[in-house]
């Protein structure tokens, strides 16, 4: 299947399990356009299709609670409990029970598009062996999370550099339109639900972000709370891609709660699966990292390391470390590279097909 037809076959799926929004979801088509990093956060659906194909030797690798739509530009920040800052894997919306190297494999094509981009300055063989060495090291310590607060100052450097100007993040939250037509009753009482106060004035807004879920219903409820604004946003969820892409045969549960629960994590105690709306606190400490938005000055082979150690944080809540173990060390060297070049090669294919077929 071409991905034009593709597309147009899994966006149909979809609404048929959530509320399009047609102005964003054209958005999200030039934005698709830009660059082949840009398409490939855009397109999991397409990954989920081609991934068991071109990767058929890696499928029988035991199976995880797995990310699915794991990207260099799937992790960011919150605050525990504890009130500590914590670094990690941001987002769940396609969680599915899946072959672990799926999460490694879409990790470093990710990282290798990043590169062609001009987004990192390192090689694809370096990054790959960075991932696979974070990822190892976890499954021999049995996981931790990454509290900046107690550690990690390189990471904790690099994670808290967008914070400086908390304003802007503000002023560009505030600049939103409010939701003028009716906000879906279940997505207000879910936001309802997360304020700090119950009936504590608001107003709704419509915020576009991300990629994956451009052209989903998002709604942000703003507030000003004891002379500062608090805000939170709730997402439509649907079944992961992976469901479409295997012609149905699966459960259409949604698994972003549970895969939550079971990682080895300092949860954020605001974000909560409330039947189809995933509901999550906004602010300047509690969002995801854009790569632009990290220091020129970085470490990018430690952040890759963390980046591939966070992924078996989340893979060691399904299965036990040495059951990973056994089956890296049988897969020998060069695997990861291998497979992210041929995932990067299709990925740029699909990309100048729908860029040449939407022109």
């Amino acid at each position: 299947m071409k991905i034009i037809k593709a597309t147009a076959r899994y966006e149909a799926w979809l609404g048929a399990h959530l509320a399009l929004l047609p102005a964003d979801l054209e958005l999200k088509h030039r934005r698709m356009r830009e660059e082949p990093f840009a398409f490939l956060r855009a397109t999991y659906y397409r990954w989920a299709q081609r991934w068991p194909e071109l990767c058929a030797e890696l499928t029988a690798a035991p199976e995880v609670l797995a990310v699915g739509d794991l990207h260099v530009e799937n992790f960011g920040t919150w605050r525990d409990a504890e009130g500590r800052l914590v670094w990690g894997i941001n987002d769940f919306d396609e969680a599915w029970p899946l072959p672990f190297t799926n999460d490694l494999v879409r990790l470093g094509t990710s990282a290798n598009l990043a590169i062609a981009g001009q987004h990192l300055a390192i090689d694809g063989a370096t990054a790959a062996a960075a991932i696979l060495d974070g990822y190892r090291s976890a499954l021999q310590e049995g996981g931790r999370p990454f509290i900046l607060a107690e550690g990690h100052p390189t990471l904790r450097a690099m994670a808290v550099h967008r914070l400086h100007e908390p304003e802007r993040y503000w002023e560009k939250l505030r600049g939103l339109g409010t939701v003028r037509g009716p906000v879906p009753p279940g997505a207000l009482r879910a936001l309802e639900r997360m304020m700090p106060e119950p009936d504590l004035p608001r107003r709704v807004v419509h915020r576009i972000a991300g990629l994956g879920s451009l052209g989903r219903q998002r709604y942000v409820a703003l507030a000003d709370w004891h002379g500062g604004y608090v805000a939170r946003e709730a997402k439509a969820l649907a079944p992961s891609a992976c469901l479409w892409a295997a012609g149905g045969k699966g459960s259409s549960r949604i698994l972003y709660q549970e895969i939550l629960n079971r990682a080895v994590r300092c949860r954020d105690p605001f974000v909560r699966l409330q039947r189809r709306w995933i509901v999550r606190r906004l602010a300047p400490d509690c969002s995801r990292i854009e790569l632009a938005a990290l220091p020129a000055e970085r470490d990018e082979l430690r952040l890759l390391r963390a980046m591939g150690w966070e992924t078996a944080n989340v893979h060691l809540g399904s299965v036990k470390p040495r059951v990973l173990r056994a089956d890296l060390a049988r897969r020998g060297r060069g695997w990861l590279r291998r497979a992210a070049a041929v995932m990067q090669e299709a990925v740029v294919s699909d990309w100048e097909a729908w860029r040449l077929g939407r022109s």
